[in-house]
């Protein structure tokens, strides 16, 4: 089991780094309710229902910067062999994530905002998608 995630780690990584672009995209589409909906609070949410382009602007870069994470994992398989220095942007991209989800959970004792069910789930998935871009960056560097 383990191979096989090494081994086929640098599409999985990829494929949930552009799940997440485009769920970041619908979050767009969806407005006011998806913002609520997926944790993003309800200062984002209300300045959507304005018409406010803050929170359009701020969800688009998250999903720009998630679909360049996964340009990043899939050229460890060979899809962007263009991309310069691939070995360290994919570890760079695993190490982001690897921190965005490991970083809270010893600071949640002491703060409240870290201790909800959005942060808690993100950081959870943060983690699982930081570990398989350092199994797409180990097995590329051990292949």
């Amino acid at each position: 089991m383990t191979e096989l995630v090494i081994t086929h780690a640098w599409w999985m990584a990829a494929a949930s780094d552009w799940a997440a672009a485009l769920l970041h995209l619908a979050i767009i589409v969806g407005g006011p309710a998806w913002y609520r909906a997926f944790g993003a609070g309800d200062a984002l949410a209300e300045m959507a229902e304005r018409g406010h382009p803050w929170p359009a602007i701020v969800t688009g870069i998250i999903a720009l910067t998630l679909s360049v994470f996964g340009m990043y994992a899939a050229s460890t398989g060979g899809w962007f062999p263009w991309l310069p220095h691939s070995q360290t942007g994919v570890l760079a991209v695993a190490a982001v994530y690897l921190l965005r989800g490991l970083a809270p959970w010893p600071l949640m004792p002491w703060l409240a905002s870290l201790r909800t069910r959005f942060f808690v789930w993100t950081s959870l998935l943060s983690t699982v998608m930081g570990a398989l871009h350092l199994a797409a960056w180990w097995a590329k560097g051990s292949g």
